[in-house]
């Protein structure tokens, strides 16, 4: 699933300026990849942590997709279940982002 402006229109914050957007967006990513990453680090070992984090820090991003497809290859079923728990709980607060945008706005 992308997160993008239709990801944020189906959880009712189309009307978001396009810079809001893409600060909620590149905030959605992050705690994703948080809430991701906190979950398979728990049931890796601190040697699988660090050959995980050293295709991070060289920016192998194909390198860490094999990497985990090898050693966590759960992790696409992972990222579902937390992406839903983060859509569940960005569409109970979207009232309360929608009121915000626009009390910054006026």
């Amino acid at each position: 699933m992308k997160i993008d402006d239709d990801f944020l229109a189906e959880l009712g914050l189309a009307a978001l300026s396009a810079e809001e957007k893409q600060a909620l967006i590149a905030q959605i990513v992050e705690t994703l990849e948080m809430r991701v990453g906190t979950v398979l680090a728990s049931g890796l070992t601190e040697a699988q942590l660090m050959e995980f984090e050293g295709f991070m820090n060289r920016n192998d991003q194909a390198g860490a997709l094999q990497w985990l497809e090898t050693n966590a290859p759960n992790y696409k079923e992972v990222v579902k279940a937390e992406l839903e728990k983060l859509k569940g709980e960005i569409k109970a607060s979207a009232p309360q982002i929608l009121a915000s945008s626009q009390q910054q706005a006026a």
